[in-house]
């Protein structure tokens, strides 16, 4: 399966008002391994920055003179992009901008605008956290501290760097193999077959309790490390 770990950086939050793509940056992932390829430009949004936009991002329409508008990268973006499932946090404020872009540019060739999901499947990490963590706090930063993800580099935010810290945290989010992992773990402390399985006769007489020693009780700890790291929660006992 092929993804791109897609983020944008933008002049506003609205492109309903003029606002533009100033910086786009997407990470190749296929079968669940990122491959090295990626797609990054810089933009010139042809309009001001909102102070808002610019304390987030650090870009200034400046620093931006000269760079590339986005009709000249739109060809090369969407053959980047063409076909994959783009995983994107708060899918819909990117795809909006983007479709925005797209429609700018199908106009200026007086073509009929298409929308980025007609080209991509979306899949939103920031819904897929929500159902994950109900009532948590989802964005980025808090799920790098979750999944204990390094995000110290991230001063400012930048789409190609969010877009890489976005592909951690989302192969972290989806690992998939939460049954696989126990098992391997209740493997490893030597828990096998009918030991675990179906309820036990109590032998009679007075039950004698038998205190762990250390050994078990690393092994036990050690369970319960392996069960928070696959759950992403610590354990409730």
């Amino acid at each position: 399966m092929r993804q791109i770990v897609l983020d944008t950086e933008t002049t506003g939050l609205e492109p309903s008002q003029g606002h533009r793509i100033i910086e786009i940056g997407g990470v190749e992932v296929v079968n669940r391994r990122a491959t090295g390829r990626h797609f990054h430009e810089y933009l010139d949004p042809e309009r001001d920055i909102d102070a808002g936009a610019a304390a987030i991002h650090g870009f200034t329409r400046e620093k931006l003179a000269g760079r590339p508008k986005f009709a000249d990268v739109v060809e090369r973006f969407l053959e980047f992009v063409d076909g994959a499932e783009l995983v994107i946090h708060n899918a819909p404020f990117d795809t909006g901008f983007i479709d925005m872009e797209l429609a700018r540019w199908a106009r200026s060739r007086g073509e009929e605008a298409v929308s980025i999901r007609s080209r991509c499947a979306v899949l939103d990490t920031l819904a897929l956290a929500r159902e994950l963590h109900p009532g948590q706090r989802n964005a980025l930063d808090a799920l790098c501290k979750r999944y204990s993800i390094d995000n110290s580099h991230r001063q400012l935010h930048g789409a190609l760097l969010d877009a890489r810290i976005l592909t951690d945290v989302y192969l972290a989010m989806t690992g998939g193999q939460s049954t696989l992992a126990l098992d391997e773990a209740v493997r490893a402390i030597g828990i096998v077959g009918d030991a675990i399985a179906g309820p036990q006769a109590r032998p009679a007489g007075v039950l004698r309790v038998v205190e762990p020693e250390a050994a078990e009780l690393a092994a036990h700890e050690a369970m319960l490390a392996q069960m928070s790291k696959v759950s992403g929660r610590p354990a409730s006992w």
